[in-house]
Order: structure tokens, then C-alpha cells, then sequence
């Protein structure tokens, strides 16, 4: 299997980066700024939990691709009278939803990825947008050699065509590609094209709001706990 696999494709939010923490201690340092007091953790479970219906409008049909970069927007609009936040102009709600431009990975990340991108091509292949992923690269130096998924497809996980034409762009068959994420399902449908699969337990991506992937529902190729166990186990 290590010998077929050339490259790892790998799902961001909360997988690579923790988009909660990150979310929250940008909020709350914001709030202290600005004289707002909330409670930003929730605030960052609200705006995530807008995340999955606002793409299921477009895998659904009933609206055109649209990058998640303006989906949050959208979503943000929808939270700023609750969290105190709908006197604030433009300049600064924008600075809030380039949050997720910002978010830091968790602390095992860039160590395991670094290792494996001595042996394999390194891939994002996510729901977020090329100039989001971009940023959150430069931001937090995340050693990708391409990005691809959401916006290079013109759709969104689990669509097939996310998975199939991030394979295409780097000129390998499915089966020479491995996925790698923290949630099952994400697993299960790029198995099901072929994919080999690896997974890391993120127990506590959503903190006490977790209800699912607490551990790996299915037998995956590699199964870890964080990305230096997954660099272990590919001889990395």
C-alpha cells in the first residue's frame, strides 16, 4: 500500500487546523477590543453548525457553486444581532469572517506533516476555497504542494467529483491517493472511489458539543491519533 500511494490528500477543518480554539481566542480577543462580551466559543459552534445546510443548498442543486469564503459571510450576517456584533461596518465583519484565514493547526500537525512531505505529495483536498486554504497556509505554514477540493471541483464534499478531479489534477488514479481527515464519512465516500483512507481521532473538535467521530467507525488503512502517528505508520 506504501509503495502504491503517492500522494495525501487531506481534509482541513478540524483535521489540520483547529477551527474552534482558533475561532474562540480570536473572538475573544476581539471582543475585549471592541467591548463585547459574548460567549465566543459558542459563538464559533453557531457559525459552523451553518456550515453543512448552506453547502447542501448548492450539492443539492438549488443554487450554483458559490466558495465557502462567501458562504461564511452569508452565515455571519445571520449571527451578528445575537453575538452584539451588527454595529460594526464592513472593513470589520470582514475581519472577523478572514477568521478562518487565520486558524491554527493543532499542535501535532506541522510536525507529522512535515515528515510526510519528504515521501509524498501533499495535497489539501477541502471544502474551502484556493485563497482560503492559501492563506491559512501562509499564515500558519502549512507545507502544501497543491491545493485543490472545493473550488478547483466546482462543489462540495462528498460529491464525487471533489474527490475524483483532485486525483485528475495531480495525474494519479484514486487508488494512488490516500485521504486523510478526522471524520468518517469524509472516509467512507472517497473509499468508495477508490481511495486508500486514513484516519486521525479528533475527539474534541467540538469540544463538549462532539457528537460523532469519537473514534474510526470503519477499518481504515491507517488509523492514528494524531498526524505524527500517521507519519509513523507510512515510514515517514
Amino acid at each position: 500500500m506504501k509503495q502504491e500511494v503517492k500522494a495525501l490528500l487531506f481534509d482541513v477543518f478540524g483535521t489540520v487546523v483547529d477551527w474552534r480554539g482558533s475561532i474562540t481566542r480570536e473572538m475573544n480577543s476581539f471582543g475585549v477590543t471592541h467591548n463585547i462580551d459574548k460567549d465566543w466559543q459558542q459563538f464559533a459552534l453557531d457559525w459552523r453548525a451553518l456550515y453543512q445546510p448552506a453547502m447542501e443548498n448548492i450539492r443539492s442543486g438549488n443554487r450554483g457553486y458559490v466558495k465557502l469564503d462567501e458562504l461564511h459571510r452569508e452565515n455571519l450576517a445571520l449571527l451578528v444581532d445575537g453575538y452584539g456584533l451588527s454595529h460594526l461596518d464592513a472593513h470589520q465583519l470582514n475581519h472577523i469572517n478572514r477568521v478562518w484565514h487565520r486558524l491554527q493547526p493543532w499542535a501535532d500537525t506541522l510536525p507529522g506533516m512535515y515528515r510526510l512531505r519528504k515521501n509524498f505529495v501533499l495535497a489539501s483536498l477541502s471544502n474551502g476555497n484556493v485563497e482560503l486554504i492559501v492563506a491559512m497556509a501562509k499564515h500558519s505554514a502549512i507545507p502544501w504542494d497543491m491545493v485543490l477540493g472545493s473550488e478547483t471541483a466546482q462543489g462540495y464534499k462528498p460529491q464525487d467529483k471533489v474527490y475524483l478531479h483532485s486525483a485528475q489534477m495531480l495525474g494519479l488514479k484514486p487508488e494512488q491517493c490516500m485521504m486523510v481527515a478526522a471524520h468518517n464519512d469524509d472516509l467512507k465516500a472517497a473509499r468508495l472511489l477508490g481511495f486508500k483512507t486514513a484516519y486521525i481521532n479528533r475527539p474534541y473538535e467540538y469540544g463538549d458539543a462532539q457528537t460523532d467521530d469519537f473514534e474510526a467507525q470503519e477499518s481504515w488503512d491507517i488509523i492514528g491519533d494524531s498526524m505524527t502517528e500517521i507519519a509513523d505508520a507510512l515510514d515517514c
